[in-house]
């Protein structure tokens, strides 16, 4: 592990970035300066590049490939070992360690000690089968890493194009209406049944949260979360179903696309008008003064076609990237288990 970085030796901006168990495998949000990196790391124990870095404490046994790169890490809760690559590679325990049992001890603060390593039975198969194993999951590694780009790039280009789309205010042929206006109505939901199984899905903030064996709506609805981290988040529904009180429900009038209404209520990013600090609160009577811009049906309709394009393709790809994780982990479970 490294040497302990003291709070006050750590900057909130820098030339070293600093890693802790919380920020590990992410974005630092403290520094340290060259000058003291450079003596740390001739003085003190540091990991050469491409060695394994494990979260010792927090989710245990995280994994980061050190890529050589000016970084420091926080002493005992990030951990590596330098082992001996003429017997196992960097690259192999890489993998191995995703499917680890690290009989790690209970309480309250679940920790990796240097004895949990060291009583840690890893299979070590030949440098040639360990390179072959080593391949075939860098490949699926890589399909994976591509489609993640892939969708991040979609979501952009989606996110473009919906900005453009629906910044409408002011425009030619626009009239503004408030959701109050557009709806026949706005109101909590109050299912109170919540079941781990039954024929028909409870919504709850962000989804289904729960099951029941009888349903309130059998329409399109426009949910919206009330309370709490994920007020204001928005999506759609159009099945039988109830909703939990925690969920606003918003039944549009047909006279405009509720679809259209959707992509523009999550477009303004209703959770900036949450109110409260340690539990912000959407409410009905707030979402009735929300001003909606309308151009003609038309239009709302083809802007809809466009997005929902967009979100097809943005889905077709998360269904490809579910799929090869689960052969990924088949793969690499197959392949590590040597009984």
């Amino acid at each position: 592990m490294c040497k302990r970085i003291m709070k006050n030796q750590t900057f909130d901006k820098g030339d070293v970035p600093f890693y802790k168990i919380g920020t590990f495998g992410g974005n630092a949000d403290a520094f340290i300066s060259k000058d003291l990196f450079h003596e740390y790391k001739s003085r003190f124990s540091f990991p050469q590049k491409g060695e394994i870095l494990l979260s010792a404490s927090g989710t245990i046994g995280r994994t980061v490939v050190y890529n050589g790169e000016d970084a420091y890490f926080q002493d005992s809760n990030i951990v590596w070992i330098s082992n001996d690559e003429t017997q196992v590679t960097n690259a192999f325990l890489y993998y191995c360690y995703q499917i680890v049992d690290w009989k790690i001890d209970g309480g309250t603060i679940k920790r990796l000690y240097n004895y949990n390593l060291k009583n840690t039975i890893i299979p070590i198969p030949s440098l040639s089968e360990q390179n072959r194993i080593v391949g075939i999951l860098d490949t699926f590694t890589a399909s994976i890493d591509n489609l993640k780009e892939q969708i991040a790039q979609r979501r952009k280009q989606y996110e473009y194009y919906r900005d453009q789309l629906l910044d409408l205010e002011g425009k030619e042929g626009v009239e503004m209406k408030t959701l109050g206006e557009l709806s026949y109505k706005i109101s909590s939901g109050r299912n109170k049944n919540k079941e781990d199984q039954g024929l028909y899905p409870v919504f709850g903030s962000t989804g289904i949260i729960a099951y029941t064996n009888s349903y309130l709506f059998d329409k399109q609805l426009i949910l919206v979360a009330r309370v709490g981290a994920n007020a204001g988040y928005v999506y759609m529904i159009n099945e039988k179903c109830d909703v939990t009180d925690n969920t606003l429900i918003i039944e549009t009038k047909e006279d405009n696309n509720r679809k259209f209404i959707y992509y523009y209520l999550v477009y303004m990013n209703i959770n900036q008008f949450a109110k409260g600090g340690g539990q912000p609160l959407i409410t009905g009577g707030l979402l009735k003064e929300i001003s909606i811009p309308l151009p003609s049906l038309q239009d709302q309709q083809r802007i809809v076609s466009i997005l929902d394009t967009f979100e097809a393709s943005i889905q077709n790809l998360e269904a490809q990237l579910s799929q090869r994780e689960k052969q990924y982990e088949y793969y690499r479970n197959k392949l590590l288990t040597f009984e």
